[in-house]
């Protein structure tokens, strides 16, 4: 039951969206209604407001980054630190205060990936960041990094509960991308920094 406790907080936390809650600090348009439609840092980006798409990245990532060091500093074994990693994530992309339509993901995995092995979160930053140095395509960073990432939680996480959460939220954030997926193929997908926003 206590277990239970700790998931469904983790899920309720990750459900707290920070681009709705930028945008309306800002008094922006709601993310939902242009661009990509994704309550996300990067479709708030496109509203022109980067102050707005940076409280947005930091609070998706602190979110994640929170629900891990708080499991890790209450003691919990490491298997329920590996579901309230998964946990924090579904609550982003399934959040129930927004009818389960919630974000890709992207800023909350980085957090949750920094929680739960340092080197692991700053592989997967620094593969984004060069991806997007390179194309400035933002979906085409969080795929390739969601390829890679698995890879380097093998390599310092191991084979374990930890490793096998963060498997899941990479194929979760791929899964997330198909349509990102399909522009990409086609020569359609939106490049960082093109205003989308009404």
């Amino acid at each position: 039951m206590t277990v239970l406790v700790y998931v469904l907080l983790a899920y309720l936390l990750g459900s707290v969206s920070f681009a709705v809650i930028s945008s309306w600090l800002f008094k922006l348009p709601d993310p939902r209604t242009y661009g990509s439609k994704n309550p996300g840092a990067t479709n708030v980006l496109r509203s022109g407001k980067k102050a707005a798409a940076v409280l947005t990245l930091l609070g998706d990532a602190g979110k994640g980054l929170l629900a891990v060091v708080l499991a890790q500093s209450f003691g919990l074994a490491n298997e329920v630190i590996a579901a309230v990693a998964l946990a924090v994530f579904l609550g982003h992309v399934f959040p129930v205060f927004l009818k389960f339509q919630g974000g890709k993901g992207v800023a909350t995995a980085v957090g949750v990936l920094l929680g739960l092995n340092l080197w692991v979160g700053l592989l997967a930053m620094a593969t984004w960041l060069l991806v997007v140095m390179i194309w400035r395509i933002s979906s085409l960073s969080a795929l390739v990094a969601a390829v890679l990432t698995p890879i380097y939680a093998v390599i310092f996480i191991g084979i374990n509960a930890m490793m096998l959460s963060v498997l899941a939220i990479s194929l979760l954030l791929i899964w997330r991308h198909q349509s990102n997926i399909v522009n990409l193929l086609a020569g359609k997908e939106t490049r960082i920094g093109k205003s989308s926003a009404p």
